[in-house]
């Protein structure tokens, strides 16, 4: 013992004990702290830089910084995992990309704080993936890393992912009877099972069990060896999907990945996926970034759903995700449907990808179409079919079905009457304090403000006085009890909002539901449960939206509702007949209107013949980042305009920002750098969407 802490050992006896102990543990820290800026200092020999990715939302540090591996580290340190770095003064997370023994920095490098996990949880395909999503919707990789990673959970990730049994081989017979005619499905099959990448664009036959065949493609990629990742629209259609899969492949070899699971499940499945014990993975629009190994296909239900588009920054698309990764990966992809959206068409025309469509006399033998009204001998019969909203037409419709099984009504609008009218004057009836629309929420409620909540009990109309009230439009509960009324007895439940049902009986009985939330019959259609009918009312609600997809959207949720009736079943549209989008419907043909919507998009100059970006926020903020942004060739600016709020107090502005589509990479390029300007700067927010769901 030296002489110096000898005399501090003695010093330390004439303390009194609590004094005496608080100094020790002072020391033992200090002690501490030395020993661990040793180990941080002690590089470690084998590539002694990590590149990590940091978790930071600013556009111009969006890039990997280089930090010094300790040698205390070296082992756990691998591409993947997540680690804590020292950034501007604090700890920052983030991922390691890479080790290198190269850096471009000319300073030292910082040390890595810690080692969060050593589960590598980003695999470096997804990691590729993440940088070519946020260059193509000009966002910051951190933000889709979060849409790719889920957080972790410490006590999942300390459990073993065991091997899942063994299923059955895959039957082709099996699929391809499942698959009857789709054309040419079969060559699809085989091409997946042989270890192909076949691409196509299916549009689904009424009727179809979506989910069963879906499982059957699964299968033959699983006999190739390969993986496969399916994403559809929400949770209803992935426990539907979940349900095919257990029957085609058997327990435990898939997984679904959604939100609705809770964090220890979601990222114990999501462990299991990236440990490889698992090779097939369903979800949501979060699980096109799932990391299946050895990916050999990607597969979207309903790609039109706008439920696929992400609502936070930097808005990607689930659809173009998967596009993106079987392009990387070598993938082969299924983009499928009742309904075709304009992209879909798009891919058919580039070449990119082939057809599958069911053939004609099974589109006929599935389901009849028919629209009330439509012919002269209608007229006669009814001459206020066209003016009424449940007609007679519809009226024995749904009379002669439910004696066979369950029928469908649906209609657009959620509540009881969404929006009301002065019954002398038709004039609408508002709130005299906020001017919102006065509705009803029950049949013996008062009206009250759609906005404001105010009720009017002696509310009278600001141009007639008079005090009596009309509904013009009505919602899906007075739907359903006008409906108990005309077929008293009947059981009549209804489907929205919150109280989406699943599934319903395979029984007589009245299903009032809103689009997107029609429950299927029993566990599916594909064995000839289903709607004995499937009636569509106020058909002009849905095309009165002033949208740039407002009859693609419109064709896509009356197709998905129409598609849910059983084989030989009956559908009725009340509506105008001499509408291009109900003809369509009339003649299961979304793929002819698909091609016409997009020819007259291209002489309009519109996607997908062009691509498009949209700038929001106050009118300073879009002007300036106007002026930052460098337009590629033949790009065009339109706008600002006033989309929200009154102008004197600033309100919110939107610009559009059009190129011709080969020059979309250039405009993702120079609104990628205007973020980065910004953020440098400090500008005042602005919203930046590349190609947007709507218009």
């Amino acid at each position: 013992m030296t002489r110096s802490a000898a005399s501090d050992q003695a010093a330390e006896l004439e303390l009194p004990g609590l004094v005496r102990d608080k100094v020790r543990e002072g020391r033992a820290k200090a002690a501490a702290t030395r020993a661990r800026k040793a180990a941080a200092a002690e590089i470690a020999d084998a590539d002694p830089v990590a590149r990590v990715l940091l978790d930071l939302p600013l556009a111009h540090l969006d890039r990997p910084f280089d930090y010094a591996v300790p040698a205390a580290m070296a082992a756990e340190v691998r591409p993947g995992v997540r680690v804590k770095v020292r950034f501007a003064g604090q700890d920052v997370d983030g991922f390691v990309l890479e080790r290198t023994s190269e850096t471009s920095h000319q300073g030292r490098l910082q040390p890595l704080r810690r080692v969060v996990s050593a589960e590598p949880v980003l695999s470096p395909e997804v990691a590729a993936l993440t940088a070519e999503v946020a260059a193509r919707y000009a966002g910051t990789r951190s933000d889709v890393l979060r849409l790719a990673v889920p957080p972790r959970h410490a006590t999942a990730e300390k459990e073993s992912s065991p091997e899942p049994p063994p299923g059955p081989a895959w039957d082709p017979a099996a699929a391809v009877q499942a698959w009857a005619g789709h054309e040419p499905a079969d060559a699809y099959l085989r091409h997946l099972a042989s270890g192909g990448s076949p691409r196509a664009v299916w549009h689904a036959a009424p009727g179809t069990d979506a989910a069963e065949l879906l499982a059957h493609a699964v299968a033959a990629t699983l006999a190739s060896g390969r993986g496969a990742l399916v994403v559809v629209p929400d949770g209803k259609d992935v426990a539907r999907l979940d349900a095919a899969l257990t029957r085609v492949l058997g327990i435990g070899r898939h997984v679904a990945l959604t939100a609705e699971a809770g964090p220890a499940r979601r990222y114990r499945d999501f462990l299991r996926v990236s440990r490889g014990t698992v090779r097939v993975a369903v979800g949501t629009r979060a699980a096109a970034f799932a990391p299946v190994r050895r990916l050999g296909l990607v597969a979207v239900w309903d790609d039109g759903d706008d439920l696929l588009s992400e609502p936070r920054a930097p808005y990607p698309h689930a659809r173009e995700v998967l596009l993106l990764r079987a392009e990387r990966e070598g993938a082969a992809a299924l983009v499928g449907g009742f309904a075709r959206t304009v992209e879909g068409d798009h891919l058919l025309r580039s070449g990119w990808a082939h057809e599958i469509r069911p053939a004609r006399a099974l589109a006929r033998e599935r389901l009849i179409v028919q629209i009330a009204g439509a012919s002269d001998f209608d007229l006669e019969r009814d001459p206020l079919t066209r003016a009424s909203r449940v007609p007679r037409e519809a009226h024995e419709t749904l009379r002669d079905a439910l004696t066979a099984g369950p029928v469908l009504l649906q209609t657009p609008r959620r509540g009881y009457a969404a929006g009301l009218a002065c019954e002398t004057c038709r004039t609408p009836a508002r709130c005299p304090a906020c001017q919102g629309p006065l509705r009803l929420t029950g049949p013996t409620a008062p009206p009250e403000c759609g906005w404001c909540g105010r009720v009017e009990e002696a509310w009278a109309c600001r141009e007639c006085g008079g005090r009596g009230l009309r509904a013009p439009v009505i919602g899906d509960a007075r739907t359903a009890e006008e409906i108990g009324r005309m077929f008293p007895g009947v059981r009549v439940v209804t489907s929205s909002g919150e109280r989406v049902l699943a599934t319903v009986p395979d029984r007589p009985a009245v299903v009032v539901a809103t689009p997107g939330a029609e429950p299927v019959v029993g566990e599916g259609t594909c064995n000839g449960a289903g709607y004995a009918a499937v009636v569509l009312l106020d058909t002009w609600l849905l095309l009165g939206r002033p949208d740039l997809r407002t009859e693609e959207e419109a064709l896509r949720r009356w197709s998905n509702a129409v598609a849910l009736a059983r084989p030989g079943g009956r559908a009725l549209v009340v509506g105008d007949p001499a509408l291009p989008v109900l003809q369509a419907l009339l003649r299961w043909d979304q793929p002819g209107f698909a091609r016409r919507e997009a020819d007259l998009r291209a002489e309009t100059h519109l996607p997908p013949a062009s691509r498009l970006a949209t700038l929001t926020g106050g009118a300073g903020a879009v002007d300036d980042a106007l002026t930052l942004l460098r337009l590629p060739e033949g790009g065009e600016v339109l706008g600002p305009v006033l989309i929200d709020g009154p102008e004197r107090d600033g309100g919110e502005w939107r610009a559009v920002v059009r190129v011709p589509r080969a020059h979309g990479p250039a405009l993702s390029a120079a609104l990628g750098e205007l973020q980065r300007l910004r953020s440098a700067r400090k500008l005042d927010p602005v919203r930046i969407q590349v190609d947007p769901p709507s218009l």
